[in-house]
């Protein structure tokens, strides 16, 4: 390496250091300044801390967020202590006590449901999710689903929403559904370059990066990760340049270029411990270990496995499941005695009044008026208990509700997953063994296209396959994921049909936050894939449409086409329009067909929504 290169190098490191020391002054002289202010001002100054800013030092930052939780207790101010919680809560996570951030987690959700704050509700949900997901990631699925469901039904439009799509978005992704991850990062990148958010915006770079990498789109991939990490270094971003390095190892790593993958993650540990970034740590430590493996430096392969296995989490799915339910028994039973001592103590304060009393006036009138207070106390502390009572049960109904959903839910998944890896393998089994007949032995002409059309069958029956599976794993389908299934129907058939112009349209009046159950969702969807089909076997047409809107309480679905249409008085009714109208007729929708000869066809579905 030339002089020339050295002094490069240094001269990088030294900006990079400069920029990462100003997010560590910050915090320290914020914490200077702010001593000599008011402890209700302190709490708002710590409160009020950038993202950005807090994750460049963790540990002063985890000192602030303490002193804001003091503080608040003092000023006996709820909510003020449930966003000092969340604070902390942030600080928790990237030092990996999760327990502890569980366990305020769930204190937070408390205050914020007591306050009737639902939005607040929705993100302490969503946030659980994001930092359950690898640790018992099905639960953080429900849980991000439910934050993001209660937000959107309390029409939440803040960047909060939108770094939950996109977290979401990441779930998905671990999920392997690739069109789905891109769908919820791009719409959440959408929103933040309109409000030019370049705290988020590297983040949303770096995860559509990584749908393009887990698809092998590795210059796609690297194109986001290059865009990333130049945003974060121009804002001194010391967590998300950590971040951006640990995604460009991942990538180098998927090329097998595992020297340059093994520079990235080397850069990615050292500031991950300096900083005590202890998940990113661990990530990194485990691909270093993978790398060195790979390039045959068994010494530090050794050196990092240990490293990595030390910080590796040793709770289980079970034990975390169990750790929540605890906590969650902890926080009622602390709820029940600390109203059992509240009543003892109005009780001890009641009966010092009557001893009192007793001292003043004596003889009969004192007995009455003794025991008159006695029985309108009695009465009180009986009503207290009949209201607990009720209480109690109220929230046994809940759970049982709550269980017997998910026992459902469980069910479902299960039936689901038989569906995929039995019938679904046999099928597959069926295409490749008459593909096999087919290209193996000299068949006859008739006996080829018999075998063709079984296997066109198969692959049909395969896709309706996957419709209902995909219905079956939903306890109720939005608009946002019948608008993605149809759209991916309508791709298919363009990608098969030239000739023929589609247009898929949803109204943006249309509200997002419609929801239909799995039947009404996939008869809907049966419905107009059933429509596109017979246009496109029968209809000779150049055009087909397809509009989604809303008016009145109704959801309205409109497929057209400009083909040879037909007379509806003397053609009768093949199984397709049939099947149509009987669809319809099981969720309670009305469909109406018109048409003639020369004129198309319109099929109009109307379908009442639940309110």
């Amino acid at each position: 390496m030339t002089f020339k290169n050295i002094f490069l190098l240094i001269l990088i490191f030294g900006f990079s250091y400069l920029g990462f020391s100003q997010n560590n002054s910050y915090l320290d002289s914020l914490s200077v300044s702010i001593s000599s202010l008011s402890k209700d001002n302190q709490v708002e100054q710590i409160l009020n801390i950038p993202y950005d800013k807090a994750v460049g030092n963790i540990v002063v930052f985890e000192k602030l967020a303490d002193r804001a939780i003091l503080f608040s207790i003092k000023l006996e101010d709820s909510l003020k202590l449930a966003a000092a919680f969340e604070q902390k809560i942030l600080a928790l996570h990237f030092t990996s006590k999760n327990e502890e951030a569980l366990q305020l987690s769930l204190r937070c959700i408390r205050i914020y449901e007591k306050y009737n704050k639902l939005i607040k509700v929705g993100k302490l949900y969503s946030d659980l999710g994001w930092k359950l997901k690898h640790r018992d990631f099905d639960k953080a699925f429900v849980y991000m689903q439910k934050g993001i469901n209660i937000r959107e039904k309390n029409k939440d439009s803040s960047n909060s929403l939108y770094a939950s799509y996109d977290n979401f978005g990441v779930l998905h992704g671990m999920k392997k559904h690739w069109d789905s991850a891109l769908y919820y990062h791009n719409k959440s990148l959408k929103y933040r370059k309109s409000i030019h958010d370049s705290v988020s915006i590297p983040f949303g770079y770096a995860h559509i990066a990584n749908v393009y990498l887990n698809t092998q789109k590795f210059k796609l991939a690297e194109k986001y990760l290059d865009s990333s990490l130049y945003i974060r270094e121009k804002r001194n971003d010391v967590y998300g340049v950590t971040d951006s390095k640990l995604y460009l190892g991942d990538l180098f790593f998927a090329k097998k270029e595992f020297e340059k993958a093994e520079k990235k993650f080397s850069e990615a540990f050292y500031l991950s411990s300096k900083y005590k970034y202890y998940p990113l740590k661990k990530y990194a430590s485990e691909y270093l270990y993978k790398c060195n493996y790979s390039l045959k430096n068994y010494k530090k392969a050794l050196k990092y496995n240990l490293i990595f296995n030390k910080l590796k989490d040793s709770v289980s799915n079970v034990e975390t499941n169990s750790k929540i339910a605890e906590l969650e028994i902890e926080y009622q039973s602390e709820k029940k005695e600390k109203e059992i001592l509240k009543q003892r103590a109005n009780i001890a304060e009641q009966s010092l009044t009557i001893q009192t009393r007793n001292y003043q006036v004596f003889g009969l009138i004192a007995f009455v008026i003794v025991l008159g207070f006695l029985g309108y106390l009695f009465y009180n502390q009986q009503k207290l208990i009949n209201q607990q009572l009720k209480k109690d049960n109220e929230l046994k109904e809940a759970l049982t509700k709550i269980e017997t959903q998910n026992r459902l839910q469980d069910q479902r998944l299960r039936i689901s997953r038989d569906l995929h890896d039995n019938i679904g393998a046999q099928l597959t089994f069926i295409i490749s063994s008459i593909d096999n007949l087919k290209y193996g032995f000299k068949l006859r002409d008739t006996l080829n296209s018999k075998l063709e059309t079984i296997s066109t069958f198969t692959t049909a029956t395969i896709y309706e396959l996957r419709d209902t599976i995909w219905a079956m794993n939903k306890n109720e389908i939005t608009l946002d994921d019948l608008q993605s299934r149809i759209s991916n129907f309508v791709d298919k058939a363009n990608s098969v049909s030239d000739a023929i112009t589609f247009e898929f349209k949803v109204e943006e009046k249309t509200q997002k936050y419609l929801i239909l159950t799995s039947i009404e969702g996939m008869n809907v969807y049966r419905i107009i894939q059933e429509s596109v089909n017979n246009a496109l076997k029968y209809a000779d047409a150049s055009k087909i449409e397809v509009y989604i809107n809303s008016s009145n309480n109704k959801l309205n679905v409109t497929i057209l086409d400009n083909g040879k249409g037909f007379d509806l008085e003397t053609l009768a009714l093949g199984n397709g329009l049939n099947n149509i109208k009987k669809r319809a007729l099981d969720i309670r929708a009305q469909v109406y067909i018109e048409s003639s000869p020369g004129n198309g066809v319109s099929v109009k579905l109307e379908k009442k929504l639940n309110t």
